[in-house]
C-alpha cells in the first residue's frame, strides 16, 4: 500500500520567534517536502479556494473567525481517491490550538476507516494543541498515531527529527 502526505501550508508573512518575516514557502510545506524525501510518499497540498491573507495579522483574524464559526472552507481540489493509501501523513500549522479549518474540510471529505494517520504540525510554541484529538473525532475509523510538533522557525533544520519520527512510526506499535 502507498503513503500520502497531505498538508496545509501558507507562505507570506509569518511569525518567527517574536518577529514577522515574509517567506515564499510555508513552514509546513518545507516539512512536508522533507518528509516526502525521507519516505517517498505521494504529496498533496490542501489548498482553500479562498486563501488566507498574506498579511499575518489578517490571516490570524481570518483563521480565528473560521474556527469560531466552525467553517469548512471549500478546497480547490481533492485527491481522486484515498483507497490506495494505508498511511496518511497529515501536516498543518497550529492555528488557535488546532488545525486550520481547511484541514477539517479535507478530513471530513473522506472515509479514513482502516487508515493510519500520522499528524505533524509546525508551531511557534504551542505544539500539537488539541489537533490529535480533533483528528480522532473527525476520523473515528482511523488509527491516529502520536504526532510530531516542529518549531516553525527552525523547520529547515528539522530533517533529523522528521527522519527519526518517520522511522519510529514504521515500527509496529507496542
Amino acid at each position: 500500500m502507498a503513503q500520502l502526505i497531505a498538508y496545509f501550508s501558507r507562505a507570506g508573512e509569518n511569525y518567527y520567534s517574536g518577529t514577522l518575516k515574509t517567506v515564499s514557502v510555508g513552514n509546513t510545506e518545507v516539512a512536508a517536502k522533507t518528509l516526502q524525501t525521507i519516505t517517498g510518499a505521494d504529496l498533496f497540498q490542501i489548498d482553500p479556494l479562498l486563501p488566507y491573507s498574506n498579511d499575518y495579522n489578517q490571516c490570524i483574524a481570518q483563521a480565528q473567525a473560521d474556527q469560531k464559526r466552525n467553517a469548512r472552507p471549500e478546497l480547490k481540489r481533492y485527491p481522486d481517491s484515498l483507497e490506495s493509501y494505508d498511511t496518511i501523513y497529515l501536516g498543518y500549522p497550529n492555528y488557535w490550538g488546532t488545525m486550520p479549518m481547511p484541514v477539517f474540510t479535507f478530513l471530513e471529505h473522506f472515509d479514513f476507516t482502516g487508515k493510519t494517520i500520522y499528524p505533524f504540525c509546525t508551531h511557534e510554541g504551542s505544539g500539537m494543541g488539541r489537533s490529535e484529538e480533533d483528528i480522532r473525532r473527525l476520523c473515528p475509523g482511523a488509527k491516529v498515531e502520536k504526532g510530531l510538533a516542529l518549531h516553525g522557525g527552525s523547520v529547515k533544520d528539522g530533517e533529523s527529527l522528521l527522519r527519526k519520527w518517520a522511522e519510529i512510526e514504521k515500527e509496529p506499535s507496542k
